[in-house]
């Protein structure tokens, strides 16, 4: 069993950034991929992006390219998604979750467990 807590949500002006965490507990991330997603009121919840923890692969949707960073911290156990440059679009609940298999999927199903969320707000 894995438990995992995201913390670092917040208001922020259009422009600014933002760095999340997400800490695992109850086992380590180590043959694991893990993801970010998150969900706008009103919308489904979307992958953002995911690494996988062995090897440090990332891969990210299209509209955070650029502007979002998924990174690692082995000795931590925990994983950071620094968001730069945040538009007001960007506005959801941050979700962070991890798989058994170190293969990163974009969709929701393929991922076993998941945070409580984290707020994040982005002003114009």
């Amino acid at each position: 069993q894995v438990q995992l807590v995201e913390s670092g949500g917040g208001l922020v002006q259009a422009g600014g950034s933002l760095r999340l965490s997400c800490a695992a507990s109850g086992r380590t991330f180590s043959t694991y991929a893990v993801g970010w997603f998150r969900q706008a009121p009103g919308k489904e919840r979307v992958f953002v992006a995911a690494i996988n923890w062995s090897d440090g692969r990332t891969r990210y949707v299209d509209p955070v390219k650029g502007r979002f960073t998924i990174s690692r911290d082995i000795a931590k156990n925990t994983v950071y998604l620094q968001m730069n440059s945040l538009e007001p679009e960007d506005t959801a609940v941050y979700y962070c979750a991890t798989r058994r298999g170190q293969r990163i999927y974009t969709v929701v199903t393929a991922y076993d467990y998941w945070g409580q969320g984290t707020q994040v707000t982005v002003s114009s």
